[in-house]
């Protein structure tokens, strides 16, 4: 980067610069992890030879802090998708069930933006449909950051949530469904071609939040892929063009991730371990009553504290399905 003629070319140094920092991010921790054993090896030889009871408590500690960085370093390592390094895109649908339903989704709207936010990744809102009386119709976020798509890939699915519903006037316990689409995050590296005679374009007026300048004009943009099916919108800007390329973002993303799908079923591999997002389905349980229990049904793992859960927790359930897809050889 120092050599003379580096910045002739912006977009190249900034893919090299990018690339760097990439690297720096995995041989920096395991530098770290490395010059901090050694410093604990030789304060153990210290403490045998001279006990001291406060060191030794300090000493153990820091052996504690060591085990739980290896073990998510070892849980990194297994992220090794072409496109695990991305930035992922999260879509959230409510399933049938009405209002339940739609609390449900916004629910795990706000459980995967805690999450994000505890790693310090940056979350973006490209859409959301808010419900005629709570909850949401679909939400759609961008997640920024190193590896965010190789941890959401876990999430891809269908979530169950059993609990006594608060718009039930006889409190009865509902069991309500939501589906959970991942995509990664794609850049200008990544060509994805879409002839413009397979796209329905339709604009419409915003809904929710957003000011009175939102809600007065069409500036909310829906694109349909005809050959696929494949529809987005996204309405959050108050300019109709800003939304417009947002969409198109987010239907490249689909595409892209489509595409990936396709190639993957010639898969044997990929075939015997798929699970198919369809109702009943279901990759894990949020049951609120009457236990408190989530119950991941590929791995089996279950934690009792589900409210911790919803306040973003989500790194058991994801190492553990991570550690399962590595033994079963899917890089996916």
């Amino acid at each position: 980067m120092a050599a003379a003629g580096f910045w002739d070319n912006q977009d190249q140094a900034r893919e090299v610069i990018a690339e760097s920092n990439r690297l720096k991010s995995w041989v920096d921790p395991w530098n770290e992890l490395d010059e901090k054993s050694s410093e604990l090896v030789e304060l153990g030889a210290l403490l045998e030879a001279e006990s001291d009871d406060d060191l030794e408590a300090e000493w153990l500690d820091e052996i504690g802090e060591i085990e739980r960085h290896s073990e998510s370093l070892e849980v990194r390592t297994m992220l090794q998708g072409s496109d695990d390094h991305r930035g992922a895109l999260l879509t959230i649908h409510p399933g049938a069930g009405g209002l339940e339903s739609q609390d449900w989704a916004e629910m795990l709207t706000r459980m995967y933006t805690r999450w994000a936010e505890r790693r310090g990744y940056t979350v973006n809102v490209l859409d959301l449909q808010p419900g005629e009386e709570a909850g949401i119709k679909s939400a759609t976020l961008e997640v920024s950051g190193d590896d965010a798509y190789g941890y959401l890939k876990a999430e891809k699915g269908v979530h169950r949530l059993v609990r006594i519903s608060p718009f039930d006037a006889q409190s009865r316990r509902h069991t309500s469904f939501a589906s959970v689409f991942v995509y990664p995050q794609i850049d200008d590296t990544i060509e994805i071609e879409i002839d413009d005679s397979d796209l329905r374009i339709d604009t419409f007026r915003a809904s929710g939040a957003g000011g009175q300048h939102v809600n007065k004009t069409d500036s909310a943009i829906r694109i349909t892929h005809l050959p696929t099916r494949i529809a987005v919108q996204c309405q959050q800007e108050r300019s109709q063009h800003k939304n417009r390329a947002t969409a198109m973002k987010m239907l490249k993303a689909a595409l892209y991730e489509r595409a990936l799908e396709e190639q993957e079923k010639e898969k044997a591999v990929f075939e015997s371990t798929k699970t198919e997002i369809g109702w009943g389905n279901q990759i894990r349980s949020y049951v609120f009553q009457p236990y408190t229990m989530v119950n991941d049904h590929r791995t089996e793992l279950k934690v009792g504290d589900v409210n911790k859960v919803m306040d973003g927790d989500l790194d058991p359930f994801i190492e553990a399905y991570l550690k399962q897809s590595a033994g079963q050889g899917d890089g996916n």
